[in-house]
């Protein structure tokens, strides 16, 4: 038998629960002592910017650690809460408590890596365990390396599909005990503040993602996902389930467990294979952000096949505000900064709209919704803004959508443009040319 490490320290990332955390597991036999903690991305401490989170994104982040708190607290542990980077924070606990081993879920995450790897070489003398704990598969389950990725979706598809998704964890009946002399730090306190929101569409937590999972499989709303899951607005037209799967209160072999017992009880067909179709995309967008790490944000993508874009202030800002010359879009915008959330179908009229019609370079459109969106996944939002302006996995090379086509579609009474206003809006693109010029109305210049 192993000799168990004196004290362990768990990273928290995108993994915010405790049930189905092999990670955490792990940790609960390898050591005598532990410490668990979390650290708020820098850009949430107070940095202004692009990807500063916004209101809706930190609400349900406080939400998931209080909730992951108390679940910790059922087991005799606790969550610590640092608003320091990540690797000034952890440098100083494995010094301070003399930490024999660190345990993480494996990440998509490039930046969660780069510290991983720059801890791994500063303290060889401790053990570094990174376990998968948000993925349908193991690393070793896969049929390729990770270098050897398909370079599409459907490749992947038709190599993993055979493969058996495993059963979930069985409950932590309890963790290692704090190290006497760990202090409980006051971190709700401290946490930034935010304008909260009294009506949120989602709470977060791992107790609302098991009673949101509950709820949509008894409702039967599994069965006739395939027909709706392109609604724009509502909540019973698709799963739901992004915002605590991105936070990690809820892992996708839970979903899969919950998926396989509705087809057994009430009914298997098309719509319920399209929810295990969805989550095979958000493996296959995982995989695609490890695999390329830094290129995952670069304008040429993973093909260094640079878009001719640019960045024009004014029409990213009416991009941003819903006040383009595009009602459909205007109306998603609105959306999504009121909420926090748009629907996939949103998601890619608005990416397409900013990459064709706007002529904007698509980092600035995913560095928007990576601050706005409650279930922001660092892999799924910007590969699939790769996907969209044609840097990415897509073989056919960019997509466009056509915006009155789309609107015909899927809001033909224009029930949903009226609702948010997306009408409410400036009929003309651009007042200023790209050197920041007025751009004036021929018919009205002076004469020269």
């Amino acid at each position: 038998m192993t000799p168990k490490h004196q004290v362990g320290l768990f990273w928290f990332n995108n993994d915010l629960r405790v049930a189905d955390n092999h990670a955490l597991e792990q940790a609960s036999r390898e050591v005598e002592q532990l410490i668990c903690i979390y650290c708020l991305p820098p850009s949430a401490n107070g940095k202004k910017g692009p990807s500063s989170p916004s209101g809706h994104r930190l609400q349900f982040l406080k939400e998931s650690l209080i909730d992951l708190n108390s679940g910790l607290n059922t087991l005799g542990q606790n969550i610590e809460v640092y608003f320091a980077p990540p690797l000034e924070t952890i440098a100083q606990l494995i010094t301070q408590y003399d930490i024999g081993a660190l345990y993480s879920s494996s990440s998509a995450d490039y930046y969660v890596n780069t510290v991983w790897q720059l801890l791994r070489q500063r303290y060889s003398m401790i053990a570094f365990n990174q376990v998968n704990s948000s993925s349908l598969f193991d690393p070793e389950q896969l049929p390729f390396s990770l270098n050897e990725l398909p370079d599409s979706f459907s490749k992947f598809r038709r190599k993993v599909e055979p493969i058996e998704v495993r059963s979930p964890l069985a409950t932590l009946a309890s963790l290692p005990p704090r190290p006497s002399n760990a202090t409980a730090r006051q971190w709700q306190q401290q946490f930034p503040a935010f304008e909260n929101n009294p009506a949120p569409l989602f709470k977060g937590g791992e107790r609302s993602a098991a009673d949101h999972l509950q709820g949509y499989f008894a409702r039967g709303l599994a069965s006739t996902y395939k027909e709706t899951r392109n609604g724009l607005d509502g909540m019973d037209y698709s799963t739901k389930f992004s915002p605590w799967l991105a936070n990690g209160n809820l892992s996708p072999r839970i979903i899969m467990q919950a998926l396989r017992e509705y087809e057994q009880s009430v009914e298997k067909n098309d719509s319920t294979y399209w929810i295990y179709f969805e989550l095979l995309w958000r493996d296959y967008f995982r995989c695609y952000a490890q695999k390329y790490g830094k290129r995952l944000f670069t304008l040429g993508g993973i093909n260094q096949r640079k878009p001719a874009t640019s960045f024009y202030p004014e029409r990213y800002q009416k991009w941003c505000q819903g006040n383009t010359p595009y009602p459909i879009i205007n109306a998603c915008m609105k959306q999504l900064n009121t909420t926090g959330y748009i629907s996939n179908r949103g998601r890619q009229l608005v990416a397409s709209c900013f990459v064709h019609e706007l002529n904007l370079d698509w980092r600035y459109g995913a560095g928007y919704l990576e601050q706005q969106l409650i279930d922001y996944d660092v892999a799924s939002n910007w590969g699939n803004w790769q996907y969209l302006a044609g840097v990415g996995a897509d073989p056919r090379g960019h997509r466009q959508f056509n915006l009155a086509k789309q609107t015909q579609t899927y809001d033909p009474d224009e029930l949903f443009i009226n609702k948010w206003a997306g009408n409410d809006c400036s009929p003309v693109l651009d007042s200023v040319d790209a050197a920041d010029w007025p751009i004036l109305d021929s018919t009205k210049a002076p004469k020269i």
